[in-house]
């Protein structure tokens, strides 16, 4: 759950923040017209985007291309709270910071990443704790500091150990991404994903993307989903020492005993059995 969440706005647009979650913990964000620097630190964590999936540990910092987003934190042992500080960045903010002309490192290109991690840097953890100074003394912020922390931002990314992955994504924040069925089915068919939101990692309705689905594999995602699941079950099975709940839980099943029901459906023997 969300423990706390303080924020700064510009033009009346949520600009800089700060989330305190308490694990476990999905925070889902879609960036429809705008890109997204965020740092986090505390528990290890995995964002998902439509065509990538990414391990997070503690003091890495990623850059975000338009587009929905999943970060999730799993229950553990240890009880501990993460942070997120999220910077937002809006093409007509960036326009009015470089009113004159666009750098050439943040003009629009043709490519497809959507996910850019930083590497761990000195110079990014200094840029936090600027920012937590001011959330810890937010009577001294005001536009003129807002604009200034942008334009640091995209200063010190592009001058980070990553420069030259960090310039690409940069030059293609606000370049519009099209994203195939197959591309979100493969990058995300063992995610605990439902399918409302795999449909908004394809950029459609969930009716859009039911539609689509049928015509595209000539069966429903639930079908699909499942039968793809079991076939790894299968495998998983065969050639590895794991439980049946960690197989389950490992291909994105929810309840083992639900798992095991399909599975004896489909193969006419339980998971336990098809083991011997």
């Amino acid at each position: 759950m969300i423990l706390s969440r303080q924020g700064f706005n510009f033009q009346d647009k949520p600009l800089i923040e700060k989330i305190i979650i308490q694990p476990p913990f999905r925070l889902e964000s879609f960036f429809q017209d705008q890109a997204c620097f965020i740092f986090l630190s505390g528990q290890n964590s995995t964002l998902s985007s439509s065509t990538e999936k990414v391990s997070l540990g503690s003091k890495e910092s990623l850059l975000l291309k338009c587009g929905s987003f999943f970060i999730d934190w799993l229950k553990t042992s240890s009880p501990s709270k993460s942070e997120i500080i999220a910077v937002h960045l809006y093409p007509d903010v960036l326009k009015k910071l470089y009113q004159k002309e666009l750098p050439d490192y943040i003009k629009p290109k043709n490519k497809k990443k959507t996910i850019q991690k930083v590497i761990p840097d000195h110079v990014i953890s200094k840029f936090i704790e600027s920012l937590n100074f001011y959330f810890d003394n937010p009577t001294l912020i005001n536009d003129d500091i807002l604009e200034l922390k942008v334009k640091e931002l995209i200063l010190v990314l592009v001058q980070t150990k990553n420069a030259d992955s960090i310039l690409q994504l940069v030059s293609e924040l606000f370049t519009p991404q099209k994203v195939q069925i197959q591309e979100v089915m493969e990058n995300h068919i063992f995610s605990n994903l439902s399918i409302q939101k795999l449909a908004e990692l394809s950029g459609l309705s969930t009716s859009s993307f039911k539609r689509k689905f049928h015509a595209t594999y000539e069966q429903t995602p639930t079908q699909y989903i499942n039968n793809q699941r079991l076939q790894k079950a299968k495998e998983l099975l065969e050639i590895s020492n794991l439980s049946i709940s960690q197989i389950a839980y490992q291909l994105g099943f929810n309840d083992p005993a639900y798992f095991s029901r399909l599975f004896k459906k489909k193969f006419n023997l339980s998971p336990s059995s098809f083991r011997s």
